[in-house]
C-alpha cells in the first residue's frame, strides 16, 4: 500500500515498536527541568561532601535563582535585564552564583541506579 508520492505507508506495530517508536521516543524518554549531564572525575582538592560544578553548567542549572537575586539586589531592574546579564556573563553575576549555590545542594546519579546510594547529595563548589 502507497501513499501520496508511491512511498510506502508505516504500519501501526511499526509506527510502535522500535526505538524511534512511539513508546520509546515520546513516552518513556522525557527531558528533565534543572539537570545536567557531565562526567564524574576526581578532585584532590574537594571535601568529602563535595562536587565541582563547571561555572557555565551551574550558571544554566541555576539561572531562575541567579535572576531572582540580581533583581532583588537591584543589580538589574527587571527579569529581562538580568538575563541579559547572564547572557554576557558580569562580573556580578558570578558573585550572586557563588551565594545562591551555597543555599542548594546538588543531587548527583550514576547510573544504574539500582539502589539508594545511587544518587547522592552534594554541596556545589564552582570549578
Amino acid at each position: 500500500v502507497t501513499g501520496p508520492g508511491n512511498r510506502p505507508l508505516k504500519s501501526l506495530s511499526h509506527m510502535l515498536k522500535g526505538k524511534q517508536g512511539r513508546f520509546r521516543q515520546n513516552l518513556l524518554g522525557k527531558r528533565v527541568d534543572y539537570s545536567g549531564r557531565s562526567v564524574i572525575a576526581v578532585g584532590p582538592s574537594l571535601k568529602m561532601y563535595q562536587c565541582g560544578l563547571q561555572k557555565e553548567m551551574a550558571l544554566e542549572l541555576f539561572k531562575p535563582f541567579v535572576m531572582k537575586e540580581l533583581v532583588q539586589r537591584e543589580i538589574a531592574t527587571n527579569i529581562k535585564n538580568a538575563k541579559s546579564k547572564i547572557e554576557r556573563m558580569d562580573d556580578e553575576v558570578w558573585d550572586v552564583l557563588e551565594e545562591v549555590i551555597r543555599e542548594h545542594p546538588v543531587l548527583l546519579n550514576r547510573a544504574p541506579t539500582l539502589h539508594r546510594l545511587g544518587i547522592q547529595a552534594f554541596e556545589p563548589t564552582l570549578v
